[in-house]
C-alpha cells in the first residue's frame, strides 16, 4: 500500500517541480497585466454582439484571472450590467482558457503544439458563442435572465487610472502582487488535485482501461467520439482552471486523441461545481442550456483542431509529456526553480505591503478584486466588502453578521486575520480593538503592528485616495 501511495505521490511532485517555475511566471504576469490593464472602460461597450464588442470581450478575459469560479461570476456580472449573453459567455472562455499561466503550463507539460491548439480552439469556441448564444437563447430568455441576476449585481463603483498612469505608479505593481497571489488563494485546491489526481492516474491506470472510454484506431471518428465523451469526463473530474491541465497530460499519455485532449482542457467551464453554480445563477432548466451550447462547442473546437493539425503535419506524433515518469530534473531546471522562489517570495512580501489604496481583498477566499466591478458587495456595521463570486458573498452573509477578523460565536471558535486573511484561533490569537469597535484576531505580530499602523483596510474593504473607506 505504501508502495502505491509512493509511486502516485512522487510522479505528482514530479509534475509539480517540474512546472513549478512556468506557473510562478505564469501567475506574476497574468497578476501584473490585471493590474495594469484598466477594464472599466471596455466593460462599457459589451452591450450589442459585433465582431468588436465580441474581440473586447475576449480580450478582456485574456487580461482577467484564470480561476473558473471568478470567471463565472464576473460574466455573470458583466450581463446583468449590460454586456449581452454572448459577450459574457466570450469573457468566461477566455478567462479560463486564453490566460498566460495555461500556455505555460501547457508548453511545459505537453509542447508548443497543445498551446497553438488551445489557442486556435479558443477563437473557435469565441466564434461560436458570438454566432449562437442569441440564436439559442433567443432575446426574450435573454432579457428574462438579465432581470434575474441584475438585482443582486452591484454596480460599476469608480473609473480607474489609463494603463499610461499605472506604469508610472508603484502601487500597481504591487496591486499586481495582490491579483497573483490572489489567484494562486483561489486556485490552490484545484491546483493540488489536478497534479495528484494525474500522478495517481499516469501511474495506477493501464492503457487498457482507457481504451474502455475512449477508443483509438478508428480515423475521424475516433477523434469525434475522444472529443465529444472528453467533457463528459471532465464534468465529474472536479477539477477547473489550471488544474485540469496535468489531468490532459495524462489523457494524451494513455492514448486519448489530440482533439480529445484539447476538448477535455475546454471542459473546464462545465465541471460539476461549475454547472451548479450556473444553476444558482440562472435557474436549472438554463443551467442545462449552457451546458448544452458549451459541451457541443468544446467538442467541435477539439474535432477541428485535430483535423487542422493532422492536414498541416503539426500534429504530435510521440505520446509523451515533459514531466511524467517520475524523474527530478535538475540543471537548468533547479536553476529555473530557485529563481521562481525567489519572485514568489518577492510577490509575496509585494502583497503583503498594505500601503496601498487599490483593490480588496475577499474576505473569504482571499482573492483580490477589482473594486470598480466586483462580483458582489456587502455593507456591515458602515464598512462595504468587496467578493470575487456570488458564492464568497453567501458564506459571509452566513457568518452570523459578525465583520471578518471579528470573534464569531460560531463552535468553530476561529475568525480571519484581517491584514492577511488567514484563518486563525481566537483563543490562542492576538488581538486589538479596531476603529469600528470591533475585536480583531491576527496570525502575527507583523500582522497586528500594520493593522494598529492604520495602513490596512479591513479585510475585503477598499479605501479611497483620501483614506476613508469606500
Amino acid at each position: 500500500m505504501l508502495d502505491w501511495l509512493g509511486a502516485g505521490l512522487r510522479e505528482s511532485l514530479a509534475m509539480l517541480w517540474a512546472t513549478f517555475w512556468p506557473l510562478v511566471l505564469g501567475f506574476s504576469l497574468s497578476g501584473l497585466v490585471q493590474s495594469m490593464v484598466p477594464r472599466d472602460g471596455l466593460r462599457g461597450s459589451l452591450g450589442s454582439t459585433t465582431p468588436a464588442s465580441t474581440t473586447r470581450a475576449a480580450f478582456l478575459g485574456i487580461v482577467s484571472s484564470s480561476c473558473s469560479y471568478a470567471a463565472s461570476a464576473m460574466a455573470r456580472a458583466f450581463f446583468a450590467r449590460g454586456a449581452s449573453f454572448s459577450n459574457a459567455l466570450v469573457f468566461m472562455v477566455a478567462s479560463t482558457n486564453l490566460v498566460i499561466e495555461l500556455g505555460l503550463v501547457l508548453y511545459f507539460l505537453l509542447g508548443w503544439q497543445f498551446v497553438v491548439a488551445q489557442f486556435a480552439g479558443g477563437i473557435v469556441m469565441v466564434i461560436g458563442l458570438a454566432l449562437l448564444t442569441s440564436r439559442y437563447f433567443g432575446a426574450k430568455r435573454e432579457e428574462e435572465l438579465r432581470a434575474r441576476v441584475h438585482h443582486d449585481v452591484p454596480d460599476e463603483q469608480h473609473p480607474s487610472l489609463p494603463a499610461r498612469a499605472r506604469l508610472r505608479d508603484p502601487r500597481y505593481y504591487r496591486e499586481g502582487a495582490r491579483y497573483t497571489l490572489g489567484d494562486v488563494t483561489m486556485l490552490r485546491k484545484e491546483l493540488v488535485i489536478g497534479f495528484v489526481v494525474a500522478g495517481f492516474l499516469s501511474v495506477h491506470v493501464p492503457n487498457a482501461w482507457w481504451s474502455h472510454v475512449f477508443i483509438s484506431g478508428h480515423g475521424f471518428w475516433g477523434v469525434l467520439e475522444n472529443a465529444v465523451v472528453a467533457p463528459l469526463v471532465a464534468v465529474i473530474s472536479f477539477v477547473c482552471s489550471v488544474g485540469n491541465i496535468p489531468l490532459g497530460a495524462a489523457l494524451w499519455v494513455h492514448g486519448v486523441a489530440f482533439g480529445g485532449v484539447i476538448s477535455f482542457v475546454f471542459a473546464d467551464l462545465v465541471t460539476l461545481p461549475l454547472l451548479l453554480i450556473y444553476r444558482r445563477f440562472y435557474g436549472a432548466a438554463n443551467a442545462f442550456r449552457l451546458f448544452m451550447l458549451l459541451w457541443p462547442l468544446m467538442s467541435l473546437a477539439g474535432v477541428l483542431v485535430d483535423i487542422t493539425f493532422k492536414a498541416t503535419r503539426l500534429l504530435p506524433t510521440v505520446r509523451h509529456s515533459a514531466v511524467l515518469g517520475g524523474h527530478f530534473p535538475l540543471g537548468a531546471t533547479l536553476v529555473l526553480n530557485c529563481l521562481a522562489a525567489i519572485v514568489a517570495l518577492v510577490v509575496w512580501v509585494f502583497a503583503h505591503r498594505t500601503d496601498s489604496d487599490l483593490g480588496a481583498t475577499d474576505p473569504v477566499c482571499g482573492m483580490h478584486v477589482d473594486t470598480s466591478a466586483p462580483a458582489a458587495t456587502r455593507d456591515l456595521e458602515g464598512v462595504t466588502y468587496y467578493f470575487c463570486s456570488l458564492r464568497c458573498a453567501e458564506k459571509f452573509d452566513g457568518g452570523q453578521g459578525h465583520a471578518p477578523g471579528s470573534k464569531d460565536s460560531d463552535a468553530s471558535d476561529d475568525a480571519v486575520d484581517p491584514v492577511c486573511a488567514m484563518r486563525v484561533h481566537t483563543k490562542d490569537a492576538l488581538q486589538a480593538l479596531g476603529p469600528d469597535g470591533v475585536t480583531y484576531y491576527f496570525c502575527s505580530p507583523g500582522c497586528r503592528t500594520t493593522f494598529l499602523k492604520g495602513s490596512s483596510t479591513l479585510p475585503g474593504s477598499a479605501t479611497n485616495e483620501r483614506g476613508t473607506t469606500a
